[in-house]
């Protein structure tokens, strides 16, 4: 579904990060057990070494669980502010027409390409048309 983001994905281009947690303890060879606040404890806390970053450097980078409403299906919703380009590409005998959207979960920001259907069936009050 366009507009959730799961619980440890990451868009293209920008990543998201929530933490840092104490490592409690090494699971088998790939897998560590973390320290979760009980805000998150229906988040299983066993993650994979391709999960976890060892230091984040740049704060900026790093999102306040505050600022993460994770539900119990473990995703939370981003909310559409504006419709900033549309393009059609060709595909063999098709066209596809896809729309850059303008996205905002509390203070951040960001910019993705969906299929400008989609996006006119849930959102229908971005395509407003002058007249």
């Amino acid at each position: 579904m366009k507009g959730v983001m799961r619980f440890g994905k990451k868009g293209k281009l920008s990543p998201r990060f929530i933490g840092p947690y104490r490592i409690l303890l090494r699971v088998g060879w790939v897998a560590y057990k973390l320290e979760l606040p009980s805000r998150l404890e229906y988040v299983h806390p066993v993650f994979y070494v391709s999960m976890l970053w060892k230091c984040v450097g740049d704060p900026s980078r790093v999102v306040p669980i505050e600022d993460v409403h994770i539900t119990e299906e473990f995703s939370y919703e981003k909310t559409p502010i504006a419709i900033l380009d549309r393009q059609v590409r060709m595909l063999k005998t098709k066209e596809v027409a896809s729309v850059k959207v303008l996205w905002r979960n509390k203070n951040r920001e960001e910019v993705t390409w969906e299929a400008e259907d989609g996006m006119k069936s849930k959102y229908p009050h971005l395509f407003h048309t002058p007249g």
